[in-house]
């Protein structure tokens, strides 16, 4: 008989699930927070995989991610243990804001410490009662507000096993992004966990290719570990491209701007992206690209700057064939009944 799963000074037993509250704090008015984790442990051994959302409290498709994956119906005989965290930065969830109450950043606060501030208690919470525990991470993110993302895995270029696992996940691109002190990313690394980084959709909002790619990339690595064995799941539908380097266009000058260009579009050096215009309708500058690559990020916001970022372009290896590997992977996720909401059970 396997052992029970022990978090938050609670065991749960094989082939049960059960919500865990971790204590975090107290708000000014008496009012307790806590840190929610569901935890699905199956009855026969496995991997132990964390998958969480909102670590910047604004970014809620990860939250419709978590919802979806679980209801999932593949989920109903796991091999191992998921553990699902949809909010962690709970206090900048209930405010609709990126940061915690005290403006901090909190993935940029790991691996934070007991009797430091706010946000540096909720990371080392985190890390120690539910990062620790676990063999693998995938952490749910989108662009901040004001800007979108074309779905994507994001991974340390010096992980194979992020990397063999991102490609599991058959997002439209794989993006190699070096780890940035006090992230989640790079404290949970120092301590032998390798996360998976999705990058999806717009903070406050939900779009459903986003959600669809979120939650078909999650089965795929789980099924890939030997969690769950659901036949519907196929890996294998897509390659996507692995890239090294990206860069962002600018404005060259303030104004009013409307964007020709979209995230999955690809450009090529000297397509024109779009045009700034003064507002009494005087002047208009148009925006020429001067890479070639893949749109992976735009600014949603028309108001411009000089120097505001407008477009993320990822440069794309020489032999990948982007129109094609866009198109299959929106033809996959069109009508996959998997993913249908009736079916999410």
């Amino acid at each position: 008989m396997r052992k029970p799963f022990l978090i938050g000074g609670e065991e749960i037993s094989p082939g049960t699930r059960r919500i865990v509250d971790i204590p975090l704090s107290v708000l000014s008015n008496h009012t307790p927070m806590s840190l929610p984790v569901q935890v699905i442990h199956g009855r026969k051994d496995g991997p132990t995989v964390f998958v969480s959302a909102a670590v910047h409290g604004d970014e809620i498709i990860g939250v419709e991610v978590i919802r979806r994956l679980s209801r999932s119906s593949a989920l109903k005989r796991i091999s191992g243990t998921l553990l699902l965290v949809p909010i962690v930065n709970a206090f900048g969830f209930i405010s609709h804001s990126r940061y915690l109450p005290d403006r901090r950043d909190l993935n940029r606060t790991f691996p934070g410490s007991q009797t430091g501030s706010l946000a540096s208690q909720l990371a080392y919470r985190f890390l120690n009662d539910v990062v620790s525990l676990c063999d693998l991470g995938i952490d749910l993110h989108s662009a901040a507000v004001h800007r979108v993302n074309l779905p994507q895995v994001r991974i340390n270029a010096d992980d194979p096993k992020a990397l063999e696992l991102a490609r599991v996940f058959e997002p439209p691109v794989i993006i190699q992004s070096a780890l940035r002190e006090g992230s989640l990313r790079a404290a949970a690394a120092k301590i032998g966990v390798p996360i998976l980084l999705y990058e999806a959709g717009e903070a406050l909002r939900l779009d459903e290719f986003s959600a669809r790619v979120g939650v078909k990339g999650i089965l795929k690595v789980l099924k890939q570990l030997g969690m769950i064995s659901a036949r519907s799941i196929k890996i294998g539908n897509v390659a996507p491209p692995l890239v090294q380097k990206s860069t962002w266009l600018r404005a060259s000058e303030g104004g009013i701007f409307r964007a020709s260009r979209n995230v999955g579009d690809v450009i090529r050096k000297g397509d024109t992206m779009g045009y700034i215009a003064d507002p009494f309708g005087e002047k208009e500058a148009e925006l020429k690209s001067d890479v070639s690559g893949l749109i992976v990020g735009r600014t949603n916001h028309p108001a411009v700057n000089q120097g505001d970022a407008l477009f993320h372009v990822a440069q794309l290896p020489h032999s990948a064939s982007m129109e094609g590997t866009m198109g299959a992977i929106e033809e996959e996720f069109a009508n996959d009944p998997l993913l249908d909401e009736d079916e999410i059970l």
